[in-house]
């Protein structure tokens, strides 16, 4: 397997250059640097990781808040023939055994847990320390962030724990200067650079309507976008059972996903949904977080987003292939 940067990125990812600033995020925590990376979505943040894990010994200790996301990851890197795996709920003791003996001889180059999942692992992890620590999603740890997880709180003091400091790398696609004030307080990340790229994202289109009989408008909007895929998002339950109920009898094919769904009906709906060439999904914002469908041709609020971070985190998930 290539060591060197430049021909990992092309002989194992496919690409023919680093996007700004990757590179520069590469070398810093090879170097064994903390840094805080932005990132817009669909701009590459997990290369920043996957790379420097390749290249060093030992292995990575990836923190990811949801288990679809482990799931999509690691099927990913297994493909691209990188050894990686999951530690999370979902799998048996037998299993989490299976992989903690791989990566004690060193097989295994990538390792997902959750941040809960981290702390239930700590007497494991002071016995294997990784060689670093990537924090993804990591606006959850801040208060002032919009999808704020107190499990996230306990992570510095867990790696604090660990026989020798580890580098670590914070990852989010969203923080104002305040959020991300707090993610190197809440994560102890010591004289760590901040790579900020910009958050332009040119080929998506904003369009802002007056609410005005909101069912039909979204009728007239989807008539316009037949056979593409999309996200519908509701501020409710009860109103994305409506929505999705009214554009299935309209002929539209769609799922709906909100936290009111048990674990295997929403498994099944982000399946059909990822699976899909035309797939809409009706949703409040419990569906969304490491999303990477790359065809998603549009984002439409049927109801008023949270806040500015919110919507931009949301919109961020349309045209992640580049495309209008």
């Amino acid at each position: 397997m290539p060591t060197d940067a430049d021909q990992i990125l092309k002989t194992i990812f496919g690409f023919t250059s680093f996007r700004s600033p990757q590179k520069e995020i590469i070398e810093s925590i090879s170097g064994g640097d903390d840094a805080l990376v932005l990132m817009p979505t669909g701009g590459g943040k997990s290369l920043c990781y996957q790379i420097p894990a390749i290249i060093k010994s030992g292995y990575n200790l990836v923190v990811s808040p949801l288990i679809a996301l482990m799931k999509d990851q690691v099927d990913s890197l297994l493909e691209a023939e990188i050894e990686a795996a999951f530690i999370n709920s979902s799998i048996e003791v037998a299993q989490r055994n299976a992989i903690r003996e791989k990566v004690a001889k060193g097989l295994i180059k990538l390792v997902y847990m959750a941040p809960e999942g981290v702390v239930s692992n700590l007497y494991w992890l002071k016995q294997h320390p990784p060689s670093l620590i990537a924090i993804d999603e990591a606006h959850c740890v801040s208060q002032w962030g919009h999808d704020f997880r107190p499990e996230y709180r306990d992570l510095a003091d867990a790696f604090d724990q660990l026989p020798r400091r580890v580098p670590r790398m914070a990852l989010t696609a969203t923080a104002n200067p305040m959020v991300r004030m707090d993610i190197v307080q809440n994560l102890n990340l010591v004289g760590g650079q901040q790579f900020v790229s910009s958050f332009n994202r040119p080929n998506i289109e904003y369009r802002i309507q007056y609410k005005d009989n909101p069912m039909r408008q979204l009728g007239s909007f989807l008539e316009n976008h037949k056979n593409q895929s999309g996200i519908i998002y509701c501020a409710t339950r009860k109103s994305v059972e409506k929505v999705h109920s009214h554009i299935v009898k309209a002929g539209f094919e769609a799922d709906y996903y909100h936290a009111g769904l048990n674990t295997n009906q929403r498994d099944m709906a982000q399946s059909r949904f990822q699976q899909s060439d035309h797939s809409i999904m009706v949703a409040t914002v419990a569906f969304g977080m490491g999303i990477d469908k790359p065809d998603v041709r549009f984002v439409f609020h049927y109801d008023m987003p949270a806040n500015l971070s919110a919507y931009y985190q949301e919109t961020g998930r349309a045209g992640r292939d580049g495309q209008a």
